[in-house]
């Protein structure tokens, strides 16, 4: 059975009636200074749309959200607040934020919240229940969620699913919370699932997928499911070291996951039979350590130890031939999937693979999709906008699970 959509919601009629929805507020914070700021916004803004049609409907709307792993318990380094202030300088609504997740703070503020209005709970992860493996414990922590829906006046609550980042964790208010509430699925699963669906199904070819990121033991199940699929998979990133050792290569001081080689050896040696072709970097800018002020030079990728850098050499971006030849497969390509940075682009030094894949993905003619929160905010903090890629993942975690083949147990709660 098909998930009822958010839309289904407001056309049954949601004025006056409170309802739960489970964003996606799990932003960046930079702590730096005495008050802790959203340094990147992009979960935030694309929460709105939902919470926006929900608000204009007449909807009470009261959302449940988390940051950052606390321990089942308050802390003040994972409060929702800045998340919550934020959203409350974009939206047009007004937005309220409780104190707590189901105690007084939470049920007053919601008993009295007027139509129209959004009540932001606090994090969902105060609360060791909602993690909890105990399906009991999971249980009782979605029923007292659900009761912040109840009414005088009698009209049912509902519950909308808008965050797909966390449709991969079996959590009561993602998972348990849909079977106590009318459930729908928003605008932003909705949309994650279209795109997902077709980088699993429909790609029109040649389709590129370009992973990165630091350890490539994140990334094996999507190699393994997205070797039949993909024509070209390149790969950058930290996770290139495993690769390389795999070849043979010596990698100095660089990344490696040593009891991953045989692994990606058997990839290698199975590529061919797969049609699908991998593309390894072949220079590599290596520094003298991890830092923003190393010295750093371009080495060939097959001998990073002959480098004036020598055994010591850490391998922090691929270098600008690589960086160009992933730039014009990309180019050629009618469906491309980014997940996962080229090199440390925190460190502008080693930033150059980075933006130059942007730049490519943003100049192709093909379907482009960036997923996952590093992507995400290295696009962002290198100055791209979000209007030139055909789409930004949210998800995340739950994207590669997704293209992995596993079941999403938020997924299956909706009916998908």
């Amino acid at each position: 059975m098909a998930a009822q959509t958010v839309e289904q919601l407001i056309q049954e009629g949601v004025r006056g009636r409170r309802v739960l929805v489970r964003s996606d507020l799990n932003v960046p914070l930079d702590d730096s200074g005495r008050s802790r700021r959203v340094t990147d916004d992009g979960r935030i803004r694309a929460s709105l749309p939902v919470l926006q049609k929900l608000s204009d409907a007449g909807a009470r709307v009261i959302v449940m959200a988390h940051l950052g792993r606390p321990k089942g318990e308050p802390d003040p380094q994972f409060s929702l607040r800045p998340a919550a202030e934020r959203l409350a300088e974009l939206a047009p609504f007004e937005v309220e934020q409780a104190d707590d997740t189901v105690g007084a703070s939470a049920r007053s503020k919601a008993e009295n919240l007027a139509e129209g209005g959004v009540l932001i709970l606090e994090n969902v992860r105060f609360d060791a229940r909602e993690t909890s493996k105990d399906e009991a414990e999971r249980g009782s922590f979605a029923d007292e969620l659900a009761r912040l829906t109840e009414s005088a006046g009698g009209a049912q609550g509902a519950y909308v699913d808008d965050a797909f980042g966390a449709v991969h964790r079996k959590h009561a208010s993602v998972y348990d919370i849909a079977y106590r509430l009318p459930a729908y699925q928003g605008d932003l699963v909705r949309t994650e699932l279209d795109v997902l669906d077709t980088l699993t199904s429909t790609p029109e070819r040649p389709y590129v997928v370009v992973l990165g990121g630091s350890k490539v033991s994140d990334k094996l199940a999507v190699i393994d499911n997205l070797m039949g699929q993909a024509d070209y998979l390149l790969i950058g990133g930290g996770m290139v070291f495993t690769f390389l050792a795999a070849l043979g290569h010596d990698v100095g001081s660089s990344l490696l996951e040593q009891d991953q080689i045989d692994t990606v050896k058997r990839y290698l040696d199975s590529a061919t039979r797969t049609e699908c072709e991998f593309v390894l970097p072949t220079d590599i800018v290596v520094a003298s350590k991890f830092a923003a002020d190393a010295e750093h030079e371009v080495a060939a990728a097959d001998s990073l130890e002959q480098s004036s850098f020598g055994s010591s050499a850490v391998g922090l971006d691929i270098g600008p031939a690589s960086a160009k030849d992933f730039a014009d497969h990309i180019l050629s390509a009618r469906t491309v999937f980014w997940n996962g940075p080229m090199g440390v682009f925190e460190f502008e030094a080693f930033a150059g693979g980075t933006r130059t894949v942007a730049e490519a993905l943003t100049g192709t003619k093909g379907f482009t999709v960036v997923g996952g929160g590093d992507s995400a905010a290295a696009v962002r903090s290198l100055g791209f906008d979000d209007s030139q890629f055909g789409h930004i993942s949210t998800g995340g975690g739950a994207s590669l699970e997704y293209l992995e083949g596993k079941e999403l147990p938020g997924l299956t709660a909706l009916g998908k």
